[in-house]
């Protein structure tokens, strides 16, 4: 940071004007620290935002991070946390418990947690009576285009939270929330399942970056 008059550092800005004020790039170079040999932190930052920007950081994967040049395994860590740190305070929100009572809901709960990750991951969240929130759950981690989950799974995490209701919900590294035929017949299977546990699987939402496709709104649940 010796270019960089003191001032305008960004731990220093931000002391001075407060973190709203910090560019994304200031931000990260932060969180990073401290640079390396002829690079400062916020060459570090800019080039871990180079080729994607936020939206493409926020999907990278720790062995990714540490392909670039001073960036080691402690510093691909402290990015990957701060990542996280951000999606579960949006997710959680406050202390109250959020009531979902429609599909649009049902994704703007999960989508900052669960919407932007680089693999497909496969969950249920749990309800009470009252479609309150009791928790989210991933049941599966699958490949770059496939997650694979049992029912028994499924229904033995609803059954241990003591939920009334359920939402699958998985994500579409690709981008697109169209869902596939696998995810047609899943969604069916489960859904008779729940009728036999006597736990109401309400929707099947399929979740991508800012967009999602809810199985209830396509009146296909």
């Amino acid at each position: 940071m010796k270019t960089v008059a003191t001032y305008d550092r960004p731990r220093e800005k931000l002391e001075r004007l407060g973190a709203a004020a910090l560019g994304d790039n200031e931000l990260l170079a932060i969180v990073l620290g401290q640079g390396r040999a002829h690079a400062s932190a916020l060459d570090l930052a800019n080039a871990l935002l180079g080729s994607g920007g936020l939206s493409g950081l926020v999907r990278a994967r720790h062995g990714e991070l540490r392909k670039l040049s001073g960036i080691g395994a402690a510093r691909a860590a402290q990015v990957l946390a701060a990542i996280e740190l951000g999606r579960r305070t949006l997710a959680r929100g406050g202390e109250i418990r959020p009531q979902l009572s429609s599909p649009r809901a049902v994704a703007e709960f999960l989508l900052p947690q669960f919407g932007n990750r680089p693999v497909e991951q496969f969950g249920v969240l749990l309800l009470d009576t009252k479609h309150r929130v009791l928790r989210a759950s991933v049941l599966s981690i699958g490949t770059l285009d496939a997650s694979i989950v049992h029912p028994r799974e499924v229904f033995r995490e609803a059954a241990a939270a003591g939920a009334a209701a359920i939402v699958l919900f998985h994500n579409h590294p690709s981008g697109d929330p169209e869902p596939s035929e696998d995810d047609v017949r899943l969604t069916e299977r489960l859904m008779a399942a729940g009728v036999l546990m006597g736990i109401d699987v309400i929707d099947h939402v399929v979740l991508a970056d800012v967009k999602y496709y809810s199985f209830r709104e396509n009146c296909r649940c």
